[in-house]
């Protein structure tokens, strides 16, 4: 990248809470992670000179549009300051992160809040599925299905299990993994669930099909929830890092990014790739994009991965689009404990989306945050010893937008 871009710190709400049981809603969760993020970033929101909202659906759960200007309302010192709303379906945080960081490269300003947020338990869990789905194309996909989502992503297991063959043990130990991660995880949504055995299984009583090859826990949740980052130039940065007595190079940045967008459509999607390597060709180049922009060789430099496992499947593919290994190959790396915490790619240390929790617009801003969070060594529970290079893919609907980021600080 030309202009190195600083991720000074932020924060997140409790994935757990549920806002809407105590009449709190989206200015809540805005009100309750600003706080937060500016004493964490040590910055206070006078300082702050843009702002970037990442939000799919305010208005068909809240009724709420026009999100940047919630954000000032919430914080009077922001009154003023250019703010802006982005929607790209599950990537809406991503796309925030990267206008923000557009607005900081080309000079116009020198620090940027990003904002992700999201209120879906205000309702049932069926009429969620059914707003949820209007980031597919509606009356064009998955128009009898109950849930839209576990529908077209099990199609998604379908194509993978027609070139590769597909275990669900694979599924299931990818799941494992991600709540066994959460457990440790204060603000995950999933922490203090318990899992009887056959869990993580092909038991019909415990663990019942949702659509075609996924079951119960191969599924992510509906989550409330908001994160936010406050990001600077390396002009702010320097002053800001001798203020505080710390070395520039050990305050993360965000060293390289990928964006693509392939066609709504799941289908044609699936045809257009049926004889290239990858399922989802432009996911490949989008980790492509950000590794070469970072100046990174290969995933063989990450020290972690956050991925976007909204479901086990899309985890599990994800995975073997990074280059870590031969496509249908993942499921031999998830079973042979590559990607836990003690193995050599450490993926999802906080439990990713499936433990975590997914409050749609707010997850690529909490991925890049807890990149920083690793990088600089303030993970906590979730820490892996010695990381200094994180990589957060994002994905937006049936894998259609991608947004990737190089996370780094200091010398590995």
């Amino acid at each position: 990248m030309t202009r190195e871009i600083y991720v000074l710190g932020g924060a997140q709400t409790d994935f757990a809470r549920n806002w809407s049981r105590t009449g709190l809603g989206l200015g809540d969760m805005i009100e309750d992670v600003l706080p937060a993020t500016f004493a964490d970033a040590d910055v206070p929101p006078d300082l702050v000179e843009v702002v970037h909202v990442g939000n799919l659906a305010g208005e068909l759960f809240a009724g709420q549009a026009h999100l940047g200007g919630m954000v000032t309302a919430v914080e009077p010192a922001l009154v003023g300051r250019p703010a802006s709303r982005h929607e790209a379906a599950c990537a809406a945080g991503g796309t925030a992160l990267l206008a923000a960081c557009s607005d900081l490269m080309a000079g116009h300003y020198d620090t940027a809040l990003v904002v992700g947020v999201e209120l879906m338990r205000n309702v049932s869990a069926r009429e969620a599925a059914d707003k949820l789905g209007s980031a597919a194309w509606v009356g064009r996909e998955a128009q009898a299905a109950q849930f839209v989502w576990p529908t077209l992503f099990a199609e998604v297991a379908d194509e993978y299990d027609r070139r590769y063959g597909l275990d669900h043990q694979v599924l299931g130990r990818f799941a494992e993994i991600a709540f066994a991660n959460a457990r440790g995880n204060t603000l995950a949504q999933t922490r203090d669930w318990d899992f009887p055995e056959g869990s993580f299984a092909e038991d019909d009583d415990v663990n019942p099909v949702v659509a075609g090859r996924l079951r119960k826990t191969d599924c992510g949740r509906i989550t409330d929830g908001a994160a936010a980052v406050i990001l600077a130039t390396r002009e702010f940065t320097e002053a800001w890092a001798a203020r505080r007595g710390i070395v520039l190079d050990d305050v993360a940045h965000i060293s390289g990014f990928g964006h693509r967008t392939d066609t709504l459509l799941l289908a044609d999607k699936l045809h257009r790739a049926r004889d290239d390597d990858y399922m989802f060709p432009h996911l490949r180049r989008t980790v492509a994009d950000a590794f070469r922009r970072g100046g990174v060789d290969g995933i063989e430099d990450v020290d972690v991965v956050e991925l976007h496992d909204c479901f086990s499947v899309t985890g599990l593919v994800t995975l073997e689009h990074l280059g870590l290994v031969s496509p249908g190959m993942g499921g031999e790396a998830i079973l042979n404990g590559t990607t836990t915490r003690a193995g050599s790619l450490p993926v999802n240390p906080g439990g990713g989306l499936l433990g975590l929790g997914h409050p749609v617009g707010a997850t690529g801003v909490r991925m890049v945050l807890d990149g920083q969070r690793q990088v600089t060594g303030h993970a906590g529970h979730q820490q892996i010893d010695g990381a200094r290079r994180v990589l957060t893919v994002n994905v937006g609907g049936s894998f259609t937008t991608i947004v990737a980021f190089v996370v780094e600080a200091g010398a590995r």
